[in-house]
């Protein structure tokens, strides 16, 4: 299903729901379940891919973490993926996509409290594990991916929470988030290890494993930005690597920090960082830039307001576009909350500066900004005891910054207006809740997964939602102009979230599996759904409308010349694909146009 394509439409900053949109789109979505959705016209409707839910995995446990984060091994048709509740991680028989199969858990007891990431290498998987004391630390263990037996092992910093490898298939890289304790008393300095394979992946001991923190970073490379938070830590200790995405040419490791709203370069040749970003702030009292910031506002009110939001993504991805490396970002947000230290606050508990916030007393009513979560550690701008700013987690929205931290792009509101469209009376439900606006005054819908993929010769992302459920699909072939596609969901809103009924809930990790290498022939997204305790899959297809491409595989070529020739002559009464000025028979126009369309 599509809502009606806008010809020559082209993304603009979005604005409300339009009369125009409510006609033409919201109808025909409310009969489709998985339908997906056009946004709001201003923004443009004029999608290139389809996104059809083929199936899910069983249910493996609601709201235990079950189904977290996915590799699929191409060589013998298995999805591999962290299940949180069991510490190991199971096997799935991937070869039919909308039915995957679990076969097998692999234990990883002996090597800590369980894994927390996996990626597929070289015909192995890499796993990392935490250890089971979190400021000790962790593991990385390498499994034969055919045999399921474990070759190697390492040790790497604490708390490994993510794990890739080079394109080049010669360096393993873990982003160590070095959490601290409940009380701040043991704060381990968080770190990238890096695990040179270039001897296989059976051979690997730890002299193979650099560790690298943010100690030698020279003062000069540090934006003046990027403040230590917690309670007596250094910068060092402070910074928790979440991510990492690889220039394409496997020279540079990108490298998120989130709470501290950063990025730092890690060159892979040296083994050395040698910058560390601020990703800057999103100014929510700009047009385009709205937010819900309350539940109890009565309603999905997307409006302007005077808050920054610290972008602060989860998962990025990398994109190159004419030898030139991007990072895309899923910017859910995250504040650090301990017993010894609490970095959020409602609103409504600040003093704010009288002179910045004239209206102060409206602003902290519960219905306007009172209940939003911000930041203590930031906003007291001339330090007299109250905030001159307000700094909000996440930016509910997807961003595409330059390796110098400079912001290409970023989708503005588009997130919370596409569901409050799609989804008016479950508008910021949460992952474990129906409830309307039950998330708008922490981080909406929290963007979290993030992937991308080539498809007709057009890079999509595809970025999960983990509140509200669901993917949002762009183009960003052109990083400054990404064009939106679609928003699907399978989540089931009618019944109750801890019933297998419900389907898919708190989309956790995204993978994108090429038509290539994808079991079926078809470009594949699989969502490791962390709440549901299921995967589930999703078939992405080009939309072909080139005059001549017969066959919809979005190329003119040979095969569409060959269909042609074969219905050469008068269509009868029957419909001929192949007659494509429409004037009853295939002939020399018909040949022409497919001619002019080559390629």
């Amino acid at each position: 299903m599509h809502c009606p394509r806008m010809k020559n439409s082209r993304p603009t900053p979005m604005r409300l729901l339009t009369a125009t949109f409510a006609t033409t789109c919201v109808a025909t979505l409310a009969s489709h379940a998985f339908a997906g959705a056009c946004p709001p016209a201003a923004i443009g409707c004029d999608p290139t891919i389809t996104m059809t839910f083929l199936g899910r995995s069983i249910n493996l446990g609601y709201d235990v973490g079950a189904t977290e984060i996915s590799a699929f091994d191409p060589d013998n048709n298995r999805i591999f993926s962290v299940n949180g509740l069991s510490g190991g991680i199971d096997v799935w028989d991937f070869s039919s996509p909308s039915l995957p199969i679990r076969t097998h858990t692999i234990s990883l007891a002996p090597y800590g409290v369980g894994a927390t990431s996996v990626a597929f290498v070289n015909g192995y998987i890499a796993a990392a594990v935490e250890a089971t004391v979190r400021q000790d630390p962790g593991k990385v263990v390498f499994i034969k991916a055919n045999t399921l037996d474990i070759v190697a092992s390492v040790t790497v910093g604490a708390l490994p929470d993510m794990i890739c490898a080079t394109p080049d298939g010669t360096k393993v890289l873990t982003a160590n988030e070095g959490e601290p304790n409940a009380g701040y008393t043991a704060n381990p300095n968080g770190s990238v290890s890096v695990i040179d394979i270039t001897g296989g992946i059976p051979s690997v001991t730890q002299t193979n494993v650099t560790t690298v923190d943010f100690t030698g970073l020279a003062p000069s490379s540090i934006d003046p930005q990027i403040i230590a938070i917690g309670p007596a830590a250094s910068l060092a200790a402070d910074l928790e690597p979440e991510y990492i995405a690889i220039s394409a040419d496997s020279t540079k490791a990108f490298v998120t920090c989130q709470e501290s709203n950063a990025m730092a370069t890690l060159d892979l040749a040296t083994l050395q960082f040698t910058q560390l970003k601020w990703l800057g702030v999103k100014d929510h009292s700009v047009a385009g830039n709205a937010l819900d910031p309350s539940d109890a506002d009565g309603g999905n009110l997307i409006a302007n307001w005077p808050v920054f939001g610290m972008y602060q993504p989860d998962s990025i991805a990398l994109l190159t576009v004419d030898g030139e490396p991007y990072i895309l970002g899923a910017n859910e947000g995250d504040a650090r909350e301990y017993t010894a230290y609490v970095e959020a606050a409602r609103v409504s508990t600040l003093a704010l500066d009288s002179t910045v916030f004239p209206n102060a007393a409206a602003l902290k009513a519960n219905a306007a900004l009172g209940k939003l979560n911000v930041t203590k550690s930031r906003g007291d701008i001339d330090g007299d005891g109250d905030y001159d700013a307000l700094y909000s987690f996440g930016a509910r929205s997807m961003a595409i910054w330059r390796p110098d931290g400079s912001l290409v792009w970023d989708s503005g509101d588009q997130f919370e207006q596409v569901t409050a469209v799609v989804s008016p009376t479950r508008f910021n439900s949460s992952n474990t809740n129906n409830t309307r606006d039950n998330r708008s005054d922490d981080k909406g819908p929290e963007p979290e997964a993030i992937t991308t993929g080539v498809i007709a010769g057009r890079t999509y992302a595809f970025v999960g939602l983990e509140r509200i459920g669901g993917i949002m699909a762009y183009d960003v072939s052109n990083p400054s102009a990404p064009e939106y596609q679609l928003y699907v969901n399978s989540r089931d809103f009618s019944v109750a979230t801890n019933t297998t009924a419900a389907g898919d809930l708190g989309p956790e990790g995204a993978i994108f599996i090429p038509a290539a290498t994808s079991p079926n022939g078809r470009n594949l997204v699989v969502v490791s759904n962390e709440i549901s305790g299921t995967l589930s899959v999703w078939a992405v297809d080009p939309i072909c409308e080139t005059p001549g491409d017969l066959n919809a595989d979005c190329v003119v070529d040979a095969a569409d010349l060959a269909d042609l020739l074969s219905g050469w002559g008068a269509c009868g009464k029957g419909a001929c694909t192949a007659d494509i000025d429409g004037d009853g028979e295939v002939g020399a126009g018909d040949l022409a146009t497919l001619l002019s369309n080559w390629g």
